[in-house]
């Protein structure tokens, strides 16, 4: 019986570390919004930091090619 206790309160435990960890990731995306996968990007992807896209295709390019 004490071993399904354990189980029953370990269990619990690393739902609630999961809980946990989220509303910290929460709060940090949003004092944060620049960083992490759900940022604004106003370009095509990896070319909206500067490297240029093409306008046409929204393709990434190098600038000036």
């Amino acid at each position: 019986m004490s071993i399904y206790v354990v189980t029953v309160v370990l269990i619990f435990g690393i739902m609630l570390f999961g809980i946990v960890v989220d509303r910290l990731y929460r709060a940090f995306a949003a004092r944060h919004p620049q960083l992490g996968p759900f940022r604004k990007s106003d370009g095509c992807g990896c070319c909206s930091g500067g490297s240029g896209c093409s306008s046409s295709d929204n393709s990434c390019g190098t600038k000036g090619g």
